[in-house]
């Protein structure tokens, strides 16, 4: 049985994106809500509020954003 390029629907044909692709925004949203606790935690440390409250404000806006994603799905 020979395969026939005709045989096969792409997912740029259909519309479809790729898994990688769906995961992205989440990965993202992720990765900054942990580099936000971090900052927190490093400013906590140093006891500096400036880098506390900077970390602070990065976690909350990468939980809004895993937020987001989590809807769209």
């Amino acid at each position: 049985m020979e395969n026939n390029h005709k045989d096969f629907v792409t997912q740029e044909e259909t519309g479809e994106e790729a898994p990688s692709e769906v995961v992205e925004g989440r990965v993202e949203a992720e990765m900054k809500r942990i580099e936000g606790s971090a900052r927190e935690a490093v400013g906590q440390g140093i006891q500096n509020e400036e880098v506390e409250l900077e970390g602070r404000r990065l976690k909350e806006e990468g939980e809004r954003a895993l937020e987001t994603e989590r809807e769209q799905q």
